[in-house]
């Protein structure tokens, strides 16, 4: 049977260079260079880097410049930063873009206390006129799209983003992801992917529903509750690097990936370990890989005792073991 035509895509995202409607989430510790590229090398409307701190990355202090191989200049990734300090923040958007960077995220929907705490993340939703101030810099210092993520509000009783979506958009902000859960949330519940659709109808710049989209099914979902442009993919992409892609096609918007099975499987894992372990060195990098070692062997049911062997081994030894941890498996597509 001959596929589908492809569904076109919203002109809004295209102009932002987006090639798909589906994009991928920064997570602190996962969504690193070598697992970014490897999303990206199967299909991903955008990718996101991991959070910057912006006077860390000007000052160059070594633990966030390391980190911060961004990938800056590579197709289809945006460099999220995150500050308190509009001179710092724009400072930190003009660097990066210096770097080639094609979008700079700004991020206002993490709920981790030492971020709040710094009144950074998501306390910013706590003072609209303070966000729109940092806002407002980066759009200035860069000539680049600056888009804007967040959350539904700072908890039950101030979910008021849309207010400050139409500030941001006024600012200049060219993009909208929206996590549908409050900070006080943090990750606890079910995202409210209704609660996004008075945003989106606030704007008239493309919204992205983040939160709980792990596959095709919750996507169409997302999507329907929202009204928004597209989705923004987190946990569901872990030990799945081809689920965006999956996504995408399950949308219209792209031909269906190759999803690696057998030795195709085993060959992939043990790249996307080697990457990770050459990125980051053989002691760090070890420990780095042992998280994306376990989610490949938790969606191939790999036996308890075998994936504890996987785990602690040497990061030398891991490829050895990956024929026997993926031995007469099928990695599950849902």
């Amino acid at each position: 049977m001959p596929e589908k035509p492809a569904q076109p895509l919203d002109p809004r995202l295209q102009a932002l260079g987006l090639r798909s409607p589906v994009a991928l989430a920064p997570m602190a510790g996962i969504t690193d260079l070598p697992t970014r590229t490897l999303v990206t090398s199967f299909g991903a409307g955008l990718v996101v880097s991991e959070m910057v701190a912006s006077r860390e990355m000007v000052e160059a202090k070594p633990s966030v410049r390391d980190r911060a191989e961004l990938g800056a200049d590579v197709a289809g990734t945006a460099v999220q930063i995150a500050g308190r300090d509009a001179v710092w923040m724009a400072e930190a958007a003009k660097l990066l873009a210096g770097q080639g960077a094609r979008i700079i995220d700004i991020n206002m929907g993490c709920p981790a206390k030492k971020v709040t705490g710094g009144l950074s993340g998501s306390a910013l939703l706590r003072d609209h006129d303070h966000a729109l101030r940092l806002i407002e810099a980066v759009v200035r210092a860069v000539d680049v799209p600056v888009t804007l993520k967040t959350r539904l509000g700072w908890d039950d009783d101030s979910r008021d983003t849309a207010a400050l979506a139409v500030r941001a958009e006024a600012a200049g902000v060219r993009m909208l992801t929206i996590h549908g859960r409050t900070r006080c949330q943090f990750y606890r519940g079910r995202a409210d992917w209704t609660a996004i659709a008075p945003i989106v109808r606030a704007v008239s710049i493309p919204v992205l529903a983040n939160g709980d989209v792990t596959d095709a099914h919750a996507a169409r979902a997302a999507l329907a509750a929202s009204g928004a442009a597209g989705v923004m993919v987190g946990r569901g992409a872990q030990g799945r690097p081809w689920r965006l892609a999956e996504i995408a096609h399950a949308l219209g918007h792209a031909p269906p990936p190759r999803i690696p099975t057998g030795d195709h499987l085993v060959s992939l894992v043990a790249r996307h370990h080697a990457t990770i372990v050459d990125f980051y060195g053989p002691e760090l990098g070890g420990r780095v890989a042992r998280k994306h070692l376990g989610w490949y062997m938790d969606n191939a049911s790999t036996p308890p005792a075998l994936r504890r062997r996987v785990i602690t081994a040497q990061a030398r030894d891991v490829a050895a073991l990956l024929p026997e941890a993926f031995a007469c498996r099928e990695s599950r597509a849902a």
